[in-house]
């Protein structure tokens, strides 16, 4: 998990990248927090996700410099917002939103931030891999990276196993690809169990 400057903690749920950024808006107790609030918390983010985005990019090594993240910070937070707004709307989720970015705007940022591009890297003696290539710092690379990943996510099948996850005070989403899987973790599904025996009892004494 990443924590940013005003301590709101990222989950980390190993989803593809698309849902692990969707998932830097945490619930509360009657709030909701942005794990990316600051160029300190978008850092911090980055590096949290850095094995992942080099395995994903195809890179040889990957760092990312406070600058960096400063310069991508206000993408990074509308791409965000992008996919949380399509994810809302694929899921007919019902919990309030926490986007104010309506279809067509989400469509038209996530396309314009797909700028990273595969290219084929095949040394005369080594093995040929898929990498993916922008313009700019590793930081632009992640942004560009996370955005053509989520045109694929949206645009093919994945789509269908996006939940929203509905317990108690949770704002996040998830990929079900087990048939049972209810909620984002065991401890929703914990919380979601202890209220349904809360109303239960509650309603058998009323």
């Amino acid at each position: 998990m990443g924590t940013s400057s005003s301590g709101t903690i990222a989950a980390v749920l190993g989803e593809p990248l698309p849902v692990e950024l969707m998932n830097t808006i945490r619930g509360g107790r009657g709030d909701v927090r942005d794990a990316l609030d600051s160029d300190e918390s978008v850092h911090e983010w980055l590096k949290v996700m850095a094995d992942r985005i080099l395995a994903e990019s195809g890179a040889h090594t990957i760092s990312f410099s406070l600058e960096d993240a400063r310069v991508v910070a206000a993408d990074l937070r509308a791409l965000r917002d992008a996919l949380r707004s399509l994810a809302a709307e694929i899921t007919a989720d019902p919990r309030p939103a926490t986007s104010g970015v309506n279809h067509i705007q989400a469509v038209a940022t996530i396309n314009a931030l797909a700028d990273a591009r595969a290219e084929l890297v095949w040394p005369v003696d080594g093995a040929p891999i898929r990498a993916a290539t922008v313009h700019g710092s590793q930081a632009r690379l992640a942004v560009g990276l996370i955005a053509r990943q989520a045109i694929d996510f949206f645009g093919g099948p994945p789509r269908h196993q996006l939940r929203a996850c509905l317990a108690p005070h949770c704002v996040l989403y998830f990929v079900k690809e087990h048939p049972r899987r209810e909620w984002c973790t065991p401890k929703c599904g914990n919380r979601a169990r202890v209220k349904r025996h809360y109303d239960r009892q509650t309603a058998g004494s009323s």
